[in-house]
């Protein structure tokens, strides 16, 4: 039972952080850079530059947050 939760709990990891870092992080921050352009609130450019900058570090950390559980509970035997 441990080893099934484990797995889930990397498979929904993946999924989380492939969420957060491509979409919610790198394509939400272009986005934000792009109407921050357009509306001339350099706030908002400014603000999805940041997202844009760290997507990749935001979503290997929020995948790190339930992948290491998940290891930990495969290999708890």
């Amino acid at each position: 039972m441990k080893q099934l939760l484990g797995f889930i709990l990397i498979g929904a990891g993946c999924v989380v952080g492939v969420y957060v870092g491509l979409w919610v992080c790198l394509v939400g921050g272009i986005a934000d850079i792009v109407n921050g352009y357009n509306i001339g609130n350099t706030g908002l450019a400014m603000f999805g530059l940041m997202k844009f900058v760290f997507a990749g570090i935001v979503g290997w950390l929020s995948a790190g947050i339930l992948v290491a559980p998940g290891v930990i509970l495969i290999g708890d035997e």
